[in-house]
C-alpha cells in the first residue's frame, strides 16, 4: 500500500457508495494502485460519502469523477464491508445505468493528483473477470459466477484480510 493511500484511506472507517454498471454483457471496473501489493485492484465505480449528499448524490459525483459518465442510479443492491487493518470500509452498492458524459479515466480528488491511483477505466467482460480472480479484484467479483450475480446477489457480504 502506497503511503499516501496509508495516509489518506488508513486506520479509519470510510463509508462508500459504489455503482454496478452493466453495458453490453460488460462491467464498468476502475483499476486502482498502490492498495495492494500487486499495485492493481480492479473495482466497480464509487467512493466516499461527503457529509450532507445523500448515498445517490454521492454515487453521481464519483463517477463523474472516476469516469467521466453522467448516471442515474437505481435501487439498492447489497452491502459489502472489507476490514483489512489499516483499511475499514462499509460500501453500499447501487444499480446505475449511464445517461451521458463520455468514458475517461478520472481522478480521485481526495489524493494529490501527483499520488492519483486511477490508472484505467473499462468495461469488462465475464470471460476477463473470471481469468483474473484474485486479490486483484473486489470481492463481489471474486464471489460472482457471472456478470449477472453482480446485478441479483442481496444482502451482506464480508471480506476479512490479515494485516
Amino acid at each position: 500500500m502506497s503511503s499516501e493511500v496509508f495516509k489518506t484511506f488508513g486506520n479509519r472507517l470510510r463509508v462508500r457508495v459504489s455503482g454496478i454498471c452493466i453495458e453490453n454483457e460488460k462491467v464498468l471496473l476502475v483499476n486502482h494502485q498502490g492498495i495492494n501489493s500487486a499495485n492493481e485492484f480492479w473495482a466497480p465505480p464509487g467512493g466516499g460519502m461527503e457529509f450532507g449528499q445523500t448515498a445517490k448524490e454521492n454515487l453521481v459525483r464519483e463517477f463523474l469523477e472516476e469516469t467521466g459518465l453522467e448516471v442515474n442510479v437505481g435501487g439498492f443492491l447489497y452491502l459489502n464491508e472489507f476490514v483489512g487493518p489499516p483499511l475499514h470500509a462499509v460500501e453500499l452498492f447501487f444499480k446505475v445505468t449511464v445517461t451521458g458524459g463520455k468514458l475517461m479515466v478520472g481522478s480521485d480528488p481526495e489524493l494529490d493528483h501527483i499520488f492519483d491511483i486511477i490508472k484505467n477505466v473499462e468495461f469488462k467482460d465475464w470471460q476477463w473477470i473470471n481469468n483474473h480472480k484474485g486479490d486483484r479484484l473486489h470481492n463481489l467479483l471474486n464471489l460472482s459466477q457471472n456478470i449477472s450475480d453482480l446485478l441479483t446477489f442481496n444482502g451482506y457480504f464480508l471480506q476479512l484480510k490479515n494485516k
